[in-house]
Order: structure tokens, then C-alpha cells, then sequence
């Protein structure tokens, strides 16, 4: 490496599930997410000594890692395997740019990566994809500092790499959320194929490779629909509620069929409102969602509305609204969609899978009326009241001992 080479930062915003959660995990199942302007931040600077030093503000104190052939261990530490638990998302991030940069002949790098987090409270996670957003900040800030110039998609192939190998099971729509930001219509890539394509070709030659059942594209911000988001208080765990669906006999069955089928219908609907503009569909899309949900988990169990997801699901139904749980459930995020008057200009919507880089996908105008406001804006200043609705949904769910959430959807994905 070259000394004294300047700290590199990438962001990475988390985000939230609009439609198809679970039916995404099956290949090539349509799913719609938003970025939100809260980030993961990922700095890499020169080594500070040997090995590796990851910090997080999630940890008490860095770990150092020196490497032992393939495999990274911890220094220094009471209880190594905590310490991989903990940091496992950025040792997968690191190890998968480790390994492209082997198959181009170059040794492994040795770095400090420090990563902060906008996605928790207090170490509390509020369920926005922090996983997801670290591993996409991880592999574009490593990246950088090592001199490899990727594209958006071949960062979020890297990433679904680093993911699977921790849990294939995942649909990487958190990662792609992180990496192109604003509103997006997502299918899951054929994750067992892709990660056999690694086996067979390389990191390298997966990134070269069509990988079957991928598919992203920009969506422009819903016309005249405001979003929210509310916090149950309750973490979940994505990985433990698919995983137990994937273990139950319901997966496969013809009522597991009929949820996937019927997933990517109100997944195409309320995507084709999104694009027409037509907020009364989609929050009938939203709607829909919530039935194929509550029904998904009466048959199979899950545990899928907690008692805080069902108050925060009818509060916005009682103001007029659509509203749902965003992701697995199990408590994390709900959200909610109101109509609201529409001031802004509709933008064009960009292809996004073959965008050479994040940046370019910052040109849309903000996706939301922001909260405390009726009118669209990235700045919170100057902020009007929001809409009679709007209140009256947060003060219901104050009073159900939900928390709103301040927070409007990012534009811009991974970005320095």
C-alpha cells in the first residue's frame, strides 16, 4: 500500500420493506423497498499495526484480527466467538473483496475499518437493514482503499456474496436498497446458483456472470402518498423468522404457493400504481399485503404481528391509511401510507442495474413528504405542518406505545 493514503468513507442507507416480504426469498420473487435517510458509515485507513482493527460503536472496545491462511482471528479478547458474531458482517464483507483481490494476484490488505451506525438506538436496532447497509458500506469502503473501481451492481453482487455465505436463505433486498437507494422493484437472485458460480468461476467470474432471477429497477417516488414509519420498541431477528419458515412442512405446500403467487400479484400492482401515480391503488396494494401476511402467519405460525405491528396496522387504517409490517415482523418497523396533496413534479425513472455507480442514482427528487411537512424536500427547514392525518395517526400511535420514526426515504444509496 501506498503510505499515507487518506481515509476512505462510504455510506450506506438502511431500509424498508414496501411489499413481498418472505415470497422475495424464493428466486426471482418481486419485492418493492425504500431506502432511508439513515446511514451506516464505514471509514478504512491505513493499518495502525499488524492484522486488521475493526471498531464498531455497537462493541466496547476495537478488535484486532491478524490473519492465519484463510481465516481471520481475533486478539486480544475474552470470547472469540462473540467478537465473530458481532463483526461477522464486516469479516464476510472484507473476506469476499479479499478473495477478488487474490484472483487478480494481490495479497490480502491490512487496514483499520472503523463502522458507525444510524441504524440502532442505544444498541437497540430499530430493524432498517443495519446488517445489510454494513456489509454494502464494508465492501465499497474496502474496495476503495484498495484501488478497485466497481460498479453499483458489482458492489451489490459483492455483498450478496459476503451475505450469502453468512445466510443464503437472505434476499438481498436489503443490499440492494443499500446500494441504489430510493424506491426500488427488487428480484432475488438464485442464491445456491450463484454461490455454486463462485465455486466453479471465482468472485471474479460471478461478477461477470448473469445470475439467474436478479432483477432491480428505479421506481419514481409515489405521487401524493406520504410515508410512515413507526418502531414497535421490539427487536427482531430476520434471519431466525425466515429460517424457521423455511423449516416448517407449510413451505412448498400448495397454501405456501397460493402466498408466493399472490405476493407477486400485489407486488406488480403496487408497482404499476407507484408508476402511474396513483396513490389509491397502492394503498390498496398495501392493504392486500397486510392480509397475505396476517394469512401467511395464522397458517404457518411465525409470529409474524406482534399486538404493537396490529395497533400500529390499525391506527393507520382509522386515519384512512394503509399500513403493514416492513420486513419479517416479529416486532422492528411498521409503516404506514397516507394520501396527501402533491406538489411535486413526477421525474423520470432510470433504469437502475447497469448504473455505473451509486452517485448517479442521487438525481431524484425526495421520495416522501417528510415528517412535520406537507410538501416534499431533503431539507428539514422551513418545514409546514403535516397534514391533519398524519397527526392524528402519530398521536395514535404514541398512545399505543408505538414510536414514530423521523425519517423520509434516501435518494442517494452507497455513497462517499
Amino acid at each position: 500500500m501506498t503510505a499515507g493514503r487518506p481515509p476512505v468513507v462510504r455510506r450506506a442507507p438502511g431500509k424498508l420493506f414496501v411489499a413481498g416480504e418472505y415470497a422475495v426469498v424464493e428466486p426471482g420473487n418481486p419485492a418493492i423497498l425504500v431506502a432511508v435517510d439513515r446511514r451506516v458509515t464505514a471509514t478504512v485507513t491505513e493499518p495502525s499495526g499488524d492484522g486488521t482493527l475493526v471498531s464498531s460503536d455497537l462493541l466496547a472496545a476495537p478488535v484486532r484480527w491478524l490473519r492465519r491462511g484463510d481465516r481471520l482471528d481475533p486478539v486480544g479478547v475474552e470470547d472469540a466467538d462473540r467478537a465473530r458474531r458481532e463483526l461477522a458482517h464486516v469479516l464476510a464483507a472484507l473476506g469476499t473483496v479479499t478473495r477478488l483481490l487474490a484472483e487478480h494476484g494481490r495479497p490480502a490488505p491490512e487496514l483499520d475499518i472503523a463502522v458507525s451506525s444510524e441504524l440502532h438506538r442505544d444498541g437497540v436496532k430499530f430493524g432498517l437493514g443495519s446488517s445489510g447497509a454494513v456489509t454494502v458500506a464494508t465492501v465499497a469502503a474496502v474496495a476503495a482503499h484498495c484501488g478497485l473501481a466497481l460498479s453499483a451492481e458489482e458492489r451489490y453482487r459483492l455483498a450478496l456474496l459476503a451475505s450469502a455465505e453468512l445466510d443464503p436463505k437472505g434476499s438481498g433486498g436489503d443490499l440492494a436498497a443499500s446500494t441504489w437507494g430510493g424506491w426500488i422493484a427488487y428480484r432475488s437472485p438464485d442464491r445456491a446458483a450463484v454461490l455454486d458460480l463462485v465455486r466453479r468461476r471465482g468472485v471474479a467470474g460471478a461478477l461477470a456472470e448473469p445470475w439467474p432471477g436478479f432483477e432491480v429497477r428505479r421506481l419514481p417516488p409515489p405521487a401524493g402518498v406520504a410515508l410512515e414509519v413507526g418502531w414497535t420498541g421490539t427487536p427482531a431477528s430476520t434471519t431466525e423468522l425466515v429460517s424457521g419458515l423455511h423449516r416448517r412442512a407449510w413451505r412448498g405446500t400448495p397454501p405456501h404457493r397460493r402466498f408466493v403467487a399472490a405476493s407477486a400479484d400485489l407486488v406488480r400492482a403496487a408497482a404499476d400504481a407507484i408508476e402511474h401515480g396513483d396513490g389509491a391503488a397502492l394503498l390498496d396494494s398495501v392493504r392486500r399485503a397486510r392480509r397475505e401476511l396476517a394469512r401467511l402467519d395464522q397458517e404457518a405460525g411465525l409470529g409474524v404481528f406482534t399486538p404493537a405491528l396490529t395497533a400500529l396496522c390499525d391506527a393507520a387504517e382509522a386515519v384512512g391509511g394503509a399500513a403493514k409490517p416492513s420486513g419479517a415482523g416479529g416486532g422492528d418497523c411498521g409503516i404506514a401510507l397516507l394520501e396527501v396533496p402533491d406538489t411535486r413534479a413526477r421525474p423520470d425513472t432510470p433504469d437502475v442495474a447497469d448504473a455505473a455507480d451509486a452517485a448517479e442514482s442521487a438525481d431524484a427528487p425526495d421520495p416522501r413528504t417528510a415528517p412535520g411537512t406537507a410538501a416534499s424536500g431533503n431539507s428539514r427547514a422551513g418545514a409546514t405542518a403535516a397534514p391533519p392525518d398524519i397527526d392524528h395517526l402519530r398521536e395514535r400511535w404514541t398512545a399505543a406505545g408505538v414510536r414514530p420514526l423521523d425519517l423520509r426515504p434516501a435518494t442517494e444509496g452507497n455513497e462517499e
